[in-house]
């Protein structure tokens, strides 16, 4: 059975959400004490967070980036901000998808349903850990964490979305529509701008493994993770 965590500090919102989530059969659990998200968190590992943005003491953009450190589970953002500023930072924090109150509670079950579809549906047949490889990369997108010859660098939800999408198409050509709707699914909602910075990111992370240029910018078309290799000393 699937556990689903409600982050809300409307009582009777959060009620409301538990209860609905129970009907379709999944335990749910709303959090009480809103400086205790992550130890809540850490203590049931729920497959899915609903997370609102206004909460006391810290922000829902706070406590995504805190889950992000510890998990890939999804996260849907459920807030009364509706600009799309507010949606870009959401998915911009670690964030898989944003629902603008009010919201359809109908809705609202079929993002959780889809979400852990794609989160978990390939994981139905077994628990064994999944890794992406390539030219001596190893990715796993459980721990976030990239290596190469014994080093190892963090990445965010995003960041490994992104490599991992690189390397299992290593050597062709990706195209920005292709990485933004794998990113971020509804791609009028991100600036052009937040998949060049991703990029950027991922370089930087590259570099720190001892690899320089496998990332290549292909002008009008994409970005293309070309096969590296090192000599060994």
């Amino acid at each position: 059975m699937f556990s689903i965590l409600i982050v809300e500090d409307d009582l009777k919102l959060a009620q409301l959400l538990q209860s609905y989530v129970e009907k379709y059969g999944y335990r749910a659990e709303a959090v009480q004490e809103f400086d205790r998200v992550m130890e809540v968190f850490q203590g049931i590992r729920p497959d899915l967070v609903l997370l609102d943005v206004n909460l006391p003491r810290y922000d829902g953009y706070y406590w995504c980036r805190q889950i992000r450190t510890v998990s890939t589970c999804p996260i849907l953002f459920i807030s009364a901000r509706d600009g799309k500023m507010e949606q870009v930072m959401a998915l911009e924090n670690g964030a898989d998808d944003y629902i603008a109150k009010p919201f359809d509670y109908e809705v609202v079950m079929a993002k959780i349903k889809s979400q852990l579809r794609r989160a978990y549906g390939s994981y139905a047949l077994g628990k064994r850990e999944r890794t992406v490889e390539c030219t001596g990369l190893v990715l796993y997108p459980e721990r976030l964490e990239l290596t190469l010859s014994g080093k190892t660098v963090d990445l965010s939800h995003k960041e490994s979305l992104l490599i991992e999408t690189l390397m299992e198409n290593s050597s062709k050509v990706v195209s920005r529509d292709y990485l933004l709707d794998k990113l971020w699914n509804n791609q009028q909602l991100v600036d052009d701008n937040t998949l060049n910075v991703n990029i950027t990111r991922i370089r930087k992370k590259l570099s720190e493994l001892g690899v320089e240029g496998a990332l290549e910018t292909v002008r009008g078309a994409g970005y293309r993770l070309r096969p590296f290799w090192r000599e060994e000393p």
